[in-house]
């Protein structure tokens, strides 16, 4: 047997591994994660991540406040989450350490650069002592490495300056890493050569301290921690690396093709929605025209006139801008346009945590507009599932004639996951019929055109501004059913707010039937919204091998509730509802259904894992 058989020997096979790549925001822990994930996806494994950033733009340099994170769960089955707890930390540096460390499974692995652990940086991160030394480390697997020296070894006679080459020593520690956990090298090195392309010095030090830390695994005789994941049995089809915010973005796109109107995006940058506004950007060829607008009420003002001149008009934001597009919002309402408002919701109240997740947006998407401005609503469950929900809300907003609410949340909009491409063609035609003429005699017998004449949805006529003889006003003062005229009749008031909220229930007719998974006949009902859908379903498949009868219900659709939903929850024993928040959706479903639900809740900044929730509904059933 050769020395090469003799290794690969000893690689153990495992079902899953959790990496967490932890150090300083300019350490490049989310370069480093999202290279693992992609040879990851590369190698089939199925996978899931949690990319976790500082909310300050640049926190003193070794302190807590500046740690970046980025954790990666790859298995050979069917995954869901980021995982509970990971068995890998890689700490670049002591705040790295004291920050993650609590997070790692007991009894896991430790990956250590350890010439940042010298005085001045354990004073930064509040150690009294240095945790290699003082057995804060005793009861994990440690593995250390001169990462910063050993990569300017490695650099110093291709010319690079030392400080420079300083900046590659994540490429040694994702070498070293993708060296134990038999990730292919080939992927690492092509994006190298590809992203820094022309840039032959940083090329060359990002290679050679890949290469280094790949070799260090090798010959600091770690083959006894080296571990593999098999490829994951997935169905066959073309599959891509996707975050939430990238799925959303190609969800609007593919429902503008299908129904063939084009979008126009006014939006004002805003932390973790951005990067819906970045994506579109690039898009122009498919009709996608973007505007960074000056403030957030310019942007959805902006969007409502696109609406009005025959475009599907989406604005983007997070919470603190939904609360200042609630004029326009109500405006919309009054206008009945076409219109998708995403709010990709973070922590808060006011700033809040920016870069921490939170779904705690339900009521004000909900409720928040004066008067009687009832809106659908409208959440995605992935990062793949963003596309879905995109495009159900588009579909919606175009057939009824409404403006839409979308709720993603920083947990989706920066996560990833594998995901199948959809067959373009299976995706079902939403396509519009614009008002092409008069449809209305008047009291002189004259043909014009009537902009409330509804449909069988009770959706107005969709008219384009210039088109010949179907000249036509709307606005926010209360406009009269059919004619458009303006109106201050209490009658014509009272029926004008009763045909919004009747259109806006309508929709509910259009709804799929809703799936219990699990035991549908259950006593105990999980109901989830949101993202809590991968915690929640692996938390159902655990408690159904420990023997529990449990069902899970996931909602889509918010407002309206879908028909079905009454019947579903009547004679249980328990409803839990886990939300990131204090129990929204749970004081929604009590008043509706006078159901008894129980709240499972969680405002800390981060998503759920499976393992808390099965704890906590285990404490509830009893």
């Amino acid at each position: 047997m050769t020395n090469t058989d003799e290794r690969l020997a000893e690689i153990r096979e495992v079902d899953r591994i959790i990496v967490r790549f932890a150090g300083d925001s300019g350490d490049g822990m989310q370069l480093t994660g999202d290279r693992f994930t992609s040879a990851s996806a590369l190698s089939g494994n199925d996978l899931a991540t949690l990319p976790e950033f500082p909310a300050e733009i640049r926190a003193p340099a070794g302190t807590l406040a500046g740690v970046s994170a980025f954790q990666v769960h790859i298995s050979d089955h069917d995954i869901h989450t980021h995982g509970d707890a990971p068995n890998v930390l890689v700490a670049m540096n002591p705040a790295a350490m004291k920050s993650d460390l609590p997070k790692l499974e007991s009894g896991g692995t430790v990956i250590v650069n350890t010439d940042a652990f010298e005085e001045r940086n354990l004073t930064k991160a509040a150690y009294d002592s240095n945790p290699l030394e003082d057995g804060t480390l005793d009861g994990y697997s440690v593995i250390t490495a001169p990462m910063t020296a050993l990569t300017k070894e490695v650099c110093k006679d291709l010319g690079v300056k030392p400080r420079d080459a300083e900046r590659s020593k994540n490429f040694f520690a994702l070498g070293l890493v993708s060296w134990l956990y038999t990730r292919p090298t080939e992927p690492t090195m092509h994006w190298i050569r590809e992203k820094f392309a022309g840039k032959d010095l940083v090329i060359a030090a990002n290679e050679a301290a890949f290469k280094a830390g790949h070799a260090f695994g090798e010959t600091a005789e770690l083959s006894a921690s080296r571990l593999a994941v098999r490829p994951a049995e997935l169905p066959a089809g073309t599959y891509t690396n996707i975050n939430g915010n990238t799925a959303l973005s190609w969800g609007l796109i593919a429902a503008s093709q299908k129904a063939g109107v084009p979008i126009f995006l006014g939006s004002y940058p805003i932390t973790p929605a951005s990067d819906i506004l970045h994506e579109l950007a690039k898009h122009k060829n498919f009709g996608v025209r973007t505007l960074q607008a000056e403030d957030e009420i310019a942007a959805i003002g902006s969007a409502l006139g696109a609406a009005y001149g025959g475009h599907l008009g989406v604005t983007t934001t997070s919470g603190p801008g939904v609360a200042l597009k609630g004029e326009t919002m109500g405006l919309a309402v009054s206008l009945e346009l076409p219109l998708v408002i995403v709010d990709v919701q973070r922590g808060g109240p006011s700033t809040g945590l920016p870069t921490k997740t939170e779904a705690a947006d339900l009521m004000m998407a909900r409720y928040g507009r004066h008067g009687e401005a009832p809106l659908p609503i409208v959440s995605a469950n992935s990062p793949s599932d963003c596309f879905r929900a995109a495009f159900e809300a588009v579909r919606i907003a175009l057939r009824y004639r409404t403006p839409v609410i979308l709720l993603s949340d920083g947990y989706l909009a920066n996560g990833t996951e594998p995901w199948r491409l959809p067959d373009v063609d299976s995706l079902p035609d939403i396509s519009v019929d614009f008002a092409a003429g008069p449809n209305a005699l008047n009291e002189d017998g004259e043909h014009v055109f009537w902009p409330y004449i509804r449909n069988e949805d009770l959706a107005r006529s969709w008219a384009i501004p210039g088109t010949d003889d179907i000249m036509h006003r709307i606005g926010g003062i209360e406009k009269e059913d059919g004619t458009g005229n303006i109106s201050y009749d209490p009658e014509n008031h009272g029926a004008m707010v009763d045909i919004r909220e009747e259109r806006i229930q309508k929709i509910a007719e259009s709804y799929p039937s809703l799936e219990v998974v699990g035991v549908p006949d259950a006593d105990v009902l999980l109901v989830g919204w949101g993202s809590t859908w991968g915690a929640i379903t692996g938390a159902v498949g655990r408690l159904q091998r420990a023997g529990r009868s449990v069902g899970h219900v996931h909602l889509r659709n918010l407002y309206p509730f879908p028909n079905d939903l009454g019947e579903i929850l009547k004679n249980r024993e328990h409803v839990i509802v886990p939300e990131m928040n204090l129990g929204q959706l749970t004081a929604l479903l009590r008043a509706e259904y006078l159901v008894d639900a129980t709240v499972i809740s969680k405002v800390t900044g981060q998503p759920f894992t499976a393992g808390e929730l099965v704890t906590q509904i285990e404490e509830i059933v009893g």
